[in-house]
């Protein structure tokens, strides 16, 4: 089979306790790094495509859903990066509340550098640009403009259950036992 026709054969990563590594962005490896994998005995197969990939000894289904052997402990504290001062925000300006796609948003210091103001998870805010810039470098009460809520370093647990609101594009059938979007379960 050539490689252009297995792009789309991802597999969902579980940690060993079965819950996504992350959920935004989901994590998703190639179906290359999976069977890698499943040779090494590093993870479990827990569902497959229909899909095959053979060589001269082997054939093997596709996995499309895998739980690590061993458990990743989440980092206590997660990178300080724009995208996940975007998923801290939930993707939403906290001057005027609405949400926008993540090219659409910048990150505004509260306190403006040029007053003193750091780089930091208790100073940095997602703004849309058209809040950015009306802020500009004056202080919030000098313009009466103060973010919907307090900026503070969350913790990696609430990255996660933030990026569990953002379900991707696509989501194959088997996944979703694996995933708890915020959906109701049919009965």
């Amino acid at each position: 089979m050539a490689d252009g026709s297995l792009l789309n054969f991802p597999a969902l990563v579980l940690n060993a306790d079965f819950r996504p590594l992350s959920y935004f962005p989901l994590s998703l490896w190639s179906w290359q790094d999976t069977v890698k994998a499943v040779f090494l005995d590093r993870v479990s197969v827990l569902n497959e495509y229909d899909q095959e990939v053979r060589s001269p000894q082997v054939s093997l289904r596709l996995p499309s859903v895998i739980a690590l052997k061993d458990y990743i402990p989440a980092a206590r504290r997660p990178a300080f990066t724009r995208f996940n001062v975007f998923l801290r925000d939930n993707f939403s300006c906290q001057y005027c509340d609405d949400q926008f796609p993540a090219h659409d948003l910048t990150f505004d210091h509260v306190i403006p550098r040029c007053k003193g103001g750091r780089t930091s998870w208790e100073n940095v805010v997602t703004a849309c640009g058209v809040c950015n810039l009306k802020k500009g470098p004056h202080l919030p009460e000098k313009i009466n403009m103060h973010p919907r809520r307090r900026p503070d370093q969350p913790t990696s647990w609430q990255l996660q259950e933030n990026g569990r609101a953002f379900p991707p594009n696509h989501l194959h059938e088997s996944w979703r036992d694996y995933l708890y979007w915020d959906t109701e379960l049919e009965n």
